[in-house]
């Protein structure tokens, strides 16, 4: 099957998605667990807000450092073997960060956690696009999506709690053992989905992948995806938690409370674009467009959280969650517009693209912060999603 049609016998969601959605809620619990426990690790590391942009970027290092490869071994070994291997790595990660003993030997961790979770949402959609029809492709997308929200969630409150009641190092202890076990979920439900033909050679998928670099189409949604991608993963991963504590004044629960609301508001996003998009096609509104004026509004939130007599919290960082999902649309935009051969390269080389954009915002804005203050940097950040999007319209 090339993903273009759906088979006739389609195994369960049991074995489809939940081993899946279930590496990809931890991928997204790690990404985003500093920033609840930011205080702590700034504490005992003695770490200022450089040190601890470094620190926490350093999962986006590792992320994407693999993204390239991922690509190639997803579409060479497929999704299961794939994601079962790489989430034995984040295991050793996580354990690592949790017997860590300075900022260099964290580092060092989370960046092997990063590597670890690299493939867990492009495993996903790669499997998605050999098991789906390609007009299913934005909604199954969107569901996978909310599953790794659902890690933000866990993220914040329930995170602090653990990390309360038994420290931050035990808590990353905890969550090694729960990484092993959905990396042996994976490996024991995923079906195989049979090659077609021989495997293509090396230097073929090589060339595949210059070739969506090369593409005109691929360069035309990089730029606005990557940049409100790279924005939200920065804020929501770490800096969001600093905001609400300086510029609100909330204590350490209430940040936790707050920070509750921007992975439900992204969960509402995922649900609302997938079906949007699903529909728009209907109505011969292609779903470029519902990217262009998510971007639109992201950039106008963000505008809007820079006034200092503007002060809603909940409603503002909610609507930073909801906004910045209208740009994941477009992965399913352009898995759907290469062949599903390079389903799992295109993918890998827009993520290569969002992480690393994604580490340099996390250590700039952590450097923006220490010298100008967290408006300034939150000016420059969406001052980037602005050209990005002028980018997307002048084109």
């Amino acid at each position: 099957m090339d993903g273009t049609s759906a088979p006739d016998r389609r195994p369960s969601w049991a074995r489809l998605f939940l081993p899946f959605a279930a590496g990809y809620f931890l991928s997204y619990l790690f990404r985003t667990a500093n920033a609840v426990v930011a205080d702590d690790l700034a504490a005992e590391l003695d770490a200022g807000g450089a040190a601890l942009g470094l620190l926490t970027g350093a999962y986006m290092i590792g992320f994407a450092a693999m993204q390239l490869p991922l690509g190639l071994l997803l579409d060479r070994y497929g999704p299961r073997r794939v994601q079962a291997a790489l989430l034995v790595v984040a295991a050793v990660g996580a354990v690592g960060f949790a017997v860590g003993g300075d900022i260099y030997a964290l580092a060092a961790a989370r960046t092997l956690i990063g590597v670890g979770f690299a493939g867990s949402l492009m495993a996903a959609f790669k499997n998605n696009v050999l098991w789906w029809p390609k007009d299913r492709l934005p909604f199954a997308n969107s569901l996978m999506l909310v599953a790794g929200t659902l890690g933000a969630f866990a993220a914040t409150t329930p995170m602090a709690a653990l990390s309360a009641a038994y420290g931050w190092r035990a808590a990353f202890a905890i969550l090694a053992v729960l990484t092993l076990l959905a990396a042996l979920y994976v490996h024991l439900a995923v079906p195989e989905r049979p090659a077609q033909g021989k495997p293509e050679r090396l230097a073929a998928q090589v060339e595949g992948l210059l070739t969506i670099f090369k593409d005109r189409f691929f360069w035309r949604i990089a730029p606005a995806a990557v940049a409100v991608q790279a924005v939200q993963l920065a804020y929501l991963s770490l800096w969001a938690a600093p905001w609400l504590r300086d510029i609100s004044g909330l204590d350490r629960a209430g940040v936790a409370s707050h920070l509750q609301v921007i992975p439900l508001s992204m969960i509402a996003g995922y649900l609302f674009t997938g079906a949007l998009a699903a529909r728009l096609p209907q109505l011969g509104i292609p779903p470029l467009a519902l990217v262009t004026v998510a971007v639109a509004l992201f950039v106008l939130n963000g505008a809007l959280l820079l006034v200092p007599v503007i002060d809603v919290p909940y409603v503002q960082w909610a609507a930073f969650g909801f906004l910045a999902t209208g740009a994941v649309l477009s992965y399913s935009i352009l898995s759907q517009a290469f062949p599903a051969a390079l389903a799992g390269r295109v993918n890998t080389a827009l993520n290569l693209l969002t992480f690393l954009a994604a580490f340099v915002a996390q250590w700039l804005i952590g450097i923006g912060v220490d010298a100008l203050g967290h408006r300034a940097a939150l000016g420059i950040s969406v001052g980037v999603c602005l050209a990005s999007g002028l980018w997307l319209l002048r084109r």
